[in-house]
């Protein structure tokens, strides 16, 4: 599936880089290279998810019009890709979420439906709108399509290490739901056995984390509190865990101040944008070395679609070069 997608998404999805900076080599302690989905479409991965499900979907399904739940990226995701197949879409995002989020969502041309995370639950909501409206549905990382769209990010990974020369090596991965941590453990597996994918996420909201330490499904106590909007999500999926857990080393948990300086980081070195819960994977390579294994560490940056003002704050708080 995830090599199907990546036939579907040829000349539709950009094939991200994998940079590398001396400066990052130097503070990790070991050659860092970073897989920056945060210049996709739509600043995040998710548009590949985005666009394997609705180009596999049924055309007179997909004319109907889609649903998506989301903090943001994978609700611009869905609406790029359902204006791109010229299908309506019908996006429910948490009220808290960055208003870059929300306003880019809505120029993309879809309908934006507000409700409140701490009180209310998206999964509710998402399937009864889907169902008075006739909607299809497109969870957000519980759903195999998607999965499979983000696992052509793995697909790159291991064919820019084989150029790079890289045979064994962590792979650090942002981790909100499981869909992008899963689908690139999924591609290694089959393309890069030498490469060990591990998921990273916020302190506090560390499910998958401490799902993989209990040997079941976690769920974190809140879903608010934390500047990594884009990666806190309830726990993780019923059908990304199984392969995080099969497939994946242990969790990571980074702070949110260490976010906010893998960010500046990201900024000073690669001359990149990344959000804060993009950036996750970034800190751990940096902050956390004695946690990670090997000379080499690739990273993941996952998405870049941060308010200038929480950018900014980052680079006050974590930009000197000295």
């Amino acid at each position: 599936m995830i090599r199907d997608a990546a036939r579907r998404a040829a000349g539709h999805i950009r094939r991200t880089p994998l940079l590398t900076s001396p400066f990052l080599d130097e503070i990790a302690g070991r050659r860092v290279y970073v897989k920056p989905e945060c210049l996709q479409h739509t600043g995040s991965f998710k548009a590949r998810g985005a666009w394997s499900a609705l180009s596999a979907m049924d055309p007179d399904l997909r004319s109907a019009g889609v649903m998506a739940y989301s903090s943001g990226n994978h609700a611009q995701g869905v609406a790029w890709a359902a204006a791109c197949h010229g299908a309506p879409a019908v996006i429910l995002m948490p009220s808290d979420a960055p208003a870059l989020k929300r306003a880019n969502t809505a120029a993309l041309g879809a309908e934006v439906v507000l409700y409140d995370r701490a009180t209310e639950s998206r999964e509710e909501i998402g399937e009864r709108i889907a169902t008075e409206r006739g909607l299809t549905l497109v969870r957000p990382y519980d759903e195999p399509q998607v999965i499979a769209g983000q696992g052509t990010v793995g697909l790159e990974i291991a064919a820019q290490a084989a150029e790079a020369g890289i045979d064994a090596a962590e792979v650090l991965v942002c981790c909100g739901g499981g869909g992008l941590t899963s689908g690139i453990a999924l591609a290694c597996e089959a393309e890069a056995p030498g490469l060990r994918v591990r998921p990273v996420e916020p302190e506090g909201f560390d499910d998958v984390r401490r799902s993989l330490l209990a040997g079941g499904i976690e769920r974190n106590d809140s879903l608010s509190g934390s500047i990594c909007d884009a990666i806190v999500t309830p726990q993780p999926g019923d059908l990304t865990f199984p392969i995080i857990r099969r497939l994946c080393g242990p969790g990571l948990a980074v702070s949110d101040d260490e976010a906010l300086h893998g960010m500046a980081q990201a900024f000073l070195r690669l001359k990149v944008v990344a959000e804060p819960g993009g950036a996750v994977a970034l800190a751990a390579a940096l902050l956390r070395p004695t946690e990670i294994t090997g000379d080499a560490v690739v990273v993941v940056i996952s998405g870049g679609n941060v308010d200038p003002e929480v950018h900014s704050g980052a680079l006050a708080r974590h930009g000197r070069t000295s």
